[in-house]
């Protein structure tokens, strides 16, 4: 018996085309991770210092932070049409600013900067008393 195979035409992903958008920068003291979503909270693309190709130690600098910020530009410009961006940086890393410059001179033009890290208020639980 002969087989018949069928083809089955793939569906297009549909990509959005959003001409603003919210940068999100969480920067530690490892790694720099970057996504950008559209106003609705939608992931549109996201890179971290790993998926470029840092390895240990080198992801968490600032030279890291700004190829991070290159790539993640460079994608939601030539995929999504996106040409202004809000700003949420987040974490104690060193290269907040880097990613920043990086994000303008890749094509997007920066609305607002908002740091979003967040404060303890009361600290933490002091230890029970010692009982000698």
């Amino acid at each position: 018996m002969a087989k018949k195979k069928i083809k089955q035409k793939k569906k297009k992903k549909n990509k959005r085309k959003a001409a603003e958008g919210i940068a999100y920068i969480k920067s530690t003291f490892n790694n720099t991770i970057i996504s950008i979503t559209d106003r609705n909270g939608n992931v549109l693309t996201w890179a971290s210092s790993g998926s470029v190709g840092m390895k240990g130690s080198r992801k968490g600098t600032s030279y890291a932070g700004g190829l991070v910020a290159q790539e993640v530009a460079s994608k939601v410009v030539r995929d999504n049409g996106m040409r202004k961006v809000s700003v949420k940086v987040k974490g104690p890393g060193a290269s907040k600013e880097t990613a920043i410059r990086s994000l303008e001179s890749g094509g997007l033009e920066i609305l607002t900067l908002q740091d979003v890290t967040p404060v303890p208020h009361n600290g933490c639980r002091p230890p029970k008393p010692r009982r000698v």
